[in-house]
């Protein structure tokens, strides 16, 4: 599975980009539930998946190290025993699913620099994006400061130092900006959002059922044409350079 983009020369027949955010309950419970129902999809290695980078919340100052809840009551203007009831819903649907989220300890946070450490990984950025999944929802780490964001990375096998050089650079923030504009572009205005071929899309943690049909529906408009065959001395077509009449 990539993280950065599309590989021009692929073979696959269904390309899956998938916009998401870390700091997105969501997006961490559609991703679960779109890879369990890609494991089991007969052609899945004819499945490319590319993962996107999106912000729900650009504007969160960096380092401020507020209590999720806290920052929610002021976004939405909600008391805070409604966000805390929400929150119950969410983590029960996510333990459903097999993970874990203690929003008592989740920490609001940008999540730019996290992206743009998901793009840098290449071909470890899933197991980056996982990590940092699991250390904003389950473990309380604010994955907007950059120790801590360098002690995900090496947990994952990055090298530490080359990593705390991205993150002092501009390293892969023209790709995380593409990734929104791109979103933007197709009328992205909510995450998990998945696209197949740029043909047919969901929008949300979907059950597993429904990434099924996505994925069999994607594969199906994109396989070839089948051809009957007919007698070999029929009329009525033509062939390159040549027309038999």
């Amino acid at each position: 599975m990539s993280i950065e983009s599309v590989d021009q020369s692929t073979t696959a027949a269904v390309v899956m980009e998938v916009w998401s955010d870390i700091a997105c309950p969501w997006c961490y419970i559609g991703k679960k539930r779109f890879e369990t129902a890609l494991a089991q999809f007969a052609q899945r290695d004819e499945v490319q998946v590319v993962w996107r980078s999106y912000l729900l919340s650009p504007d969160t100052p960096v380092g401020l190290r507020r209590p999720e809840v806290d920052a929610l009551v002021e976004m939405k203007g909600m008391p805070a025993d409604q966000v805390k009831q929400m929150f119950a819903h969410v983590a029960s649907t996510a333990a459903a699913d097999g993970l874990t989220m203690d929003f008592d300890t989740v920490i609001a946070a940008n999540t730019f620099d996290a992206h743009r450490l998901i793009h840098f990984a290449g071909d470890r950025g899933q197991d980056l994006m996982a990590a940092l999944f699991r250390a904003h929802f389950e473990q309380g780490r604010v994955v907007d400061d950059r120790d801590e964001l360098v002690a995900i990375a090496a947990e994952v096998g990055l090298d530490a130092e080359e990593v705390r050089a991205a993150l002092d650079s501009d390293e892969a923030a023209d790709k995380v900006r593409s990734d929104i504009a791109e979103a933007r572009a197709l009328g992205v205005t909510g995450v998990p959002f998945f696209a197949a071929n740029r043909a047919v899309g969901v929008s949300g943690a979907q059950p597993v059922e429904v990434f099924t049909q996505l994925l069999e529906k994607a594969y199906a408009d994109a396989s070839p044409i089948v051809t009957l065959a007919g007698a070999s001395e029929a009329d009525g077509s033509c062939s390159d350079g040549s027309c038999a009449v």
